[in-house]
């Protein structure tokens, strides 16, 4: 096996248990809650819990509960956005269980906004009705969080460790016996019958991004490094409509301000999606984030605009408080003032291979949501899937794994020696700076051969001399995970010589099914 540290697990402080959860969003805790019916839950987050990606998800569920809607035609409007590559068998999961899962998440205390008793449904890209439910208006992933959570606290046999780094698996001759972790500067071992990562995302490796700061790819990367395959890992999902104001954080602008009528207008005041889609708005996320981009390039500016100022004021007020509040702390009121955006890196669409059960190519090991691959979004994740994707396939590894767990004997003594040390002779955040804004640069929106090779190259050089160190801080192990998925997602980039989904080629424009309407895989034992 393949880690960043040197240890001897016998020379280490251990911890038992059941079932190892390392990550606290949607899918991790859901994950905990079912798994705690079979046996003994330790979740692991390296924050606090509530600093992850479903945290400040916005949008809504999107889910079967409207008489008005169908499972067929959530299914094929996740097939149509997914464009060629999604797992049929895996969708049908999604959006027939996902009703049920919602239904649950209400019993565990969740309140979604509804009128006169019924569900206010949203409409979003991609949907060909309104079937999208929310939370506080525009506050759900909040709601999620907050319920998991209290749902979680009250099991006996969850026990949660927050600021707790997972820095590499405990793998033997492909089996999985926990995890090697840095709790408050001290090594220690965490031994399991069946380890479940859900860690997240890989937003930070980008200079612009709405994602939290824990989003660092670390499940990807120390799974790959244990011998896992990884899987379409070049679909990075790039969101329109983020808030563009020089020195502010890159504030997500929900999607559902198009589905309730916001309007993209450039500089001049001109609706420019009326020149690139029939479904103007609502068209799929990567086609709208391609239209701002060369919008951007004929007006030579920085950002378009989002217009909701002819949107009713009390609908704005109810629906959107949060994004409302947001802009109010820079001056702006989306009542009247247009909200300056552009597109940023949003959502990780590849990930860790799993079957529709969570379970990776290796055993004892299993994986769900954003860090996770089932092949449930295909090339392009469609709204609102992803909040629904946690909880379903959450679930489904709760029950699998919880199912699973059956008594080890005896762990392995396991070890590993590493010879050139340490990291933080280097200048972490120099580096660390220097990819985000190369990953911004020549593995964004726009793809091309010679910049995919130049990023590469660079890179290569980097981890030649950071890989290959010992850290002793989070930074470091967090800039030695983000290299490794850097080098990941720019191998399978090249691979793929067409444009499909999120994935787009200046130098290869078109879809090409005959090459390559398949997976591009990645692992220590597939190059």
């Amino acid at each position: 096996m393949g880690c960043l540290i040197s240890f001897n697990t016998n020379n280490l402080q251990s911890i038992q248990t059941d079932i190892l959860v390392i990550g606290s969003g949607v899918a991790g805790l859901m994950a905990a809650i079912e798994a705690a019916k079979y046996g003994k839950v330790l979740i692991i987050t390296k924050d606090n819990l509530r600093e992850c990606n479903t945290e400040i998800a916005q949008g809504g569920i999107a889910a079967v509960l409207s008489t008005n809607d169908s499972y067929s035609a959530h299914i094929q409007n996740t097939l149509t956005v997914g464009d060629g590559l999604c797992n049929e068998e895996a969708v049908k999961v999604l959006v027939e269980e996902g009703p049920s899962r919602v239904r649950e998440l209400i019993e565990f205390g969740a309140n979604f906004d509804k009128e006169k008793g019924q569900f206010l449904f949203t409409q979003e890209g991609g949907h060909s009705t309104r079937r999208i439910i929310h939370a506080k208006g525009d506050a759900t992933g909040t709601e999620v969080e907050e319920t998991l959570i209290a749902k979680a606290q009250l099991q006996e046999n969850i026990r949660i460790l927050e600021h707790t780094f997972t820095i590499d698996l405990l793998c033997e001759d492909n089996v999985c016996y926990g995890a090697l972790v840095q709790l408050k500067d001290k090594r220690w071992v965490i031994f399991a019958q069946q380890t479940i990562i859900a860690t997240g995302g890989i937003g930070q490796i980008y200079r612009e991004t709405t994602n939290s700061i824990t989003a660092t790819g670390d499940g990807m990367a120390f799974a790959y490094r244990a011998g896992a395959t990884l899987m379409d890992m070049e679909f990075i999902q790039f969101h329109p409509t983020t808030l563009y104001i020089a020195g502010a954080s890159r504030a997500l602008i929900s999607e559902a301000v198009r589905g309730e009528g916001g309007i993209l207008k450039n500089k001049y005041g001109e609706r420019f999606m009326l020149k690139y889609h029939p479904s103007l708005e609502l068209a799929p996320r990567d086609v709208v984030s391609r239209s701002i981009i060369t919008e951007l390039k004929l007006t030579d500016d920085s950002h378009v605009y989002l217009d909701m100022t002819h949107l009713d004021k009390k609908l704005l007020e109810n629906r959107f408080p949060n994004i409302m509040r947001v802009c109010l702390s820079f001056g702006l009121d989306i009542r009247k003032d247009l909200i300056p955006v552009r597109p940023t890196a949003h959502y990780t669409i590849g990930g860790i291979k799993t079957d529709i059960n969570g379970q990776t190519t290796i055993d004892r090991l299993y994986a769900c949501g954003e860090t996770a691959c089932v092949g449930v979004h295909g090339a392009n994740r469609l709204a609102s899937n992803s909040l629904l994707e946690g909880l379903v396939f959450g679930y489904r590894v709760g029950h699998s794994a919880g199912t699973a767990t059956n008594k080890i004997e005896s762990f392995p003594n396991i070890s590993n020696t590493i010879d050139d040390r340490y990291i933080e002779e280097l200048n972490i955040e120099d580096v660390r700076n220097s990819l985000k804004s190369l990953m911004w640069r020549d593995v964004g929106i726009e793809r091309e051969r010679d910049k995919l090779l130049a990023g590469q190259k660079e890179i290569d050089f980097w981890s030649s001399y950071v890989l290959r160190k010992e850290s002793t801080t989070q930074a470091g192990f967090e800039l030695q995970n983000l290299l490794t998925i850097a080098r990941l997602i720019l191998q399978s980039a090249l691979r793929r010589e067409e444009s499909r989904g999120v994935h787009y080629r200046k130098d290869f424009p078109q879809k090409n099914d005959v090459e390559f309407k398949r997976h591009i895989e990645l692992g220590i034992r597939k190059h």
